[in-house]
């Protein structure tokens, strides 16, 4: 596992694959912003059902690659399907923390058909840029969980009860609040990261 970075890396872009992964992230971004705006918790659980794609789609077409090619794999299957999960642990756990309108279940379902076959095929083209553009992903994510916990110590955001779930997935205190959820949260999220931008690191 890597040691944990600066929560504000970023990778600057090396070549075209990297320009058009980081310009993708940013107009994804501008989308989030304007469904969103500050509504983290809303915004939290629409956003970690697509983060949790890049992992599984990752890690099932390395294991295929793997049977054909009768080779190891380095360890990426392992590492991508636990992101994959963690990824999927964290929304678990923000639907506890703010339940999606009938409108963003309805983005949910349209967001994540998209995405997914979008990635997939994005993978099957360039899994360096796929890598990248999930690194550049995880960067934004950090970004706005970073945000979330601003407004939670300034108290735009009620720092209400972690939910059951999230302290018996981190271990946390018995008494914490949605601050050190976030906080883990995004200590996830920098390590995913880091991971992606060093598989598309490997794969240049």
């Amino acid at each position: 596992m890597l040691a944990a970075a600066p929560l504000a890396r970023h990778h600057a872009p090396k070549d075209f694959s990297d320009h058009v992964a980081l310009a993708f992230t940013k107009a994804m971004k501008v989308l989030a912003d304007a469904l969103f705006a500050r509504r983290y918790g809303h915004r939290a659980v629409v956003l970690e059902t697509i983060a949790a794609v890049p992992g599984m789609v990752g890690g099932t077409l390395q294991h295929l690659r793997s049977l054909r090619r009768a080779e190891g794999d380095r360890g990426w299957i392992r590492t991508l399907l636990e992101e994959a999960e963690n990824e999927r642990m964290h929304l678990m756990i923000f639907m506890r923390i703010s339940s999606p309108t009938a409108f963003e279940r309805l983005l949910i379902l349209l967001a994540q058909g998209i995405f997914y076959n979008c990635f997939f095929l994005l993978y099957l083209l360039s899994p360096k840029t796929a890598h990248r553009v999930t690194g550049y992903f995880e960067e934004e994510a950090v970004h706005s969980y970073t945000e979330y916990l601003a407004g939670v110590d300034d108290g735009t955001h009620a720092n209400t009860p972690a939910p059951q779930l999230a302290i018996d997935y981190w271990k946390l205190a018995a008494d914490a609040r949605l601050r050190d959820v976030i906080v883990a949260v995004r200590k996830d999220e920098a390590h995913h990261r880091d991971v992606n931008h060093q598989f598309a690191d490997d794969l240049a």
